[in-house]
């Protein structure tokens, strides 16, 4: 994909040229040498209070992109047997997506005659959940996963769940080390960026301002920023997009998906939204862009995450 850059005077510290770009990268997940073998039955308790049994991890079914994620990279990929909209590494393309928007799909699921389904709180709609599990099914709901701190909590429930810890506890180990090396690598700067986190889809004319649980402000904290929604005393998610708010936020630099920069015409098109140009950010190009399947998937590509943002936020900047 095209990556749209542009020079200006660099702010935050960084000393260097800004631009934008998206995530360079393969979008790919990384199982582990070695190919579990499940031993089960396990028993998990779900997030919504329910013991959940599984006695077969041969057609797994994860509802969302983060969960996939976990799955392939412990080496059960091949036991999956579809797809979320929000899956788009390159392991999972072929399988069957059994989502229609962000909705689940209960007759999709069962089709495929599941013996495990992964989700969390914000998979919906509640009845078709109830539906799988009326089924049969063993469905497990997770916390939503929002901060790095979420990561190996997260691995270890999908790991136990599924038979197999010790691959959960080797993941885990391998996430929180590539964490600490990706964050050691970051550059020293002279002072905290403001990153704003703007949710973009302009072919439905949404433009959101992230506040502090966008999910995005644990990672903007992990590679030096500050996360300015929450600085300019958002609450909640999600804001709607005005000059005020942003003008008010006054960002460094701004966050978002790469879909969602093209959606609205890449960098020049961002410019052209309330308030963007006006911005520190906005007067210096200072776009960073990643691939929407990876932004806030918070699992096991975490750790590139966090590298490709520093990349761009500090182009050029030496440790």
């Amino acid at each position: 994909m095209l990556a749209l850059t542009a020079c200006g005077s660099a702010s935050g510290g960084a000393g260097a040229a800004a631009g934008a770009g998206t995530s360079r990268a393969p979008d790919a997940v990384e199982p582990l040498p070695d190919t579990p073998v499940p031993a089960l039955p396990a028993t998990a308790t779900s997030a919504d209070g329910r013991a959940v049994t599984v006695a077969s991890a041969e057609r797994i079914v994860p509802l969302n992109g983060s969960l996939a994620e976990i799955v392939f990279s412990l080496g059960l990929g091949p036991k999956v047997v579809a797809r979320d909209v929000s899956t788009t590494f390159q392991q999972a393309t072929a399988l069957p997506v059994i989502t229609q928007a962000h909705d689940v799909s209960a007759e999709g699921v069962l089709s495929l005659h599941p013996t495990v389904v992964l989700a969390d709180r914000s998979t919906g709609p509640a009845e078709a959940i109830a539906q799988i599990r009326a089924a049969g099914v063993p469905l497990l709901v997770l916390d939503d996963a929002k901060r790095l701190e979420d990561v190996g909590p997260r691995i270890d429930t999908v790991a136990a769940a599924l038979g197999v810890p010790d691959a959960g506890r080797q993941l885990k180990e391998r996430t929180e080390q590539r964490t600490t090396a990706a964050r050691a690598a970051l550059p020293t700067v002279e002072r905290h960026p403001k990153v704003a986190f703007l949710y973009l889809r302009g072919s439905a004319s949404v433009y959101l301002l992230g506040g502090p649980a966008s999910g995005a402000g644990s990672l903007i904290t992990a590679v030096g920023g500050e996360d300015a929604g929450t600085a300019a005393g958002l609450t909640g998610d999600f804001t709607p997009l005005t000059s005020e708010a942003l003008v008010k936020a006054a960002p460094d630099a701004i966050l978002v998906m790469s879909k969602g920069l093209d959606s609205v015409g890449g960098v020049d098109g961002l410019l052209k939204l309330p308030g963007v140009a006006q911005t520190p950010a906005g007067l210096d190009r200072r776009i960073v862009s990643i691939e929407d399947g990876q932004l806030l998937s918070y699992g096991p590509r975490t750790p590139q995450v966090i590298h490709e943002i520093a990349e761009q936020l500090y182009p050029g900047a030496a440790k």
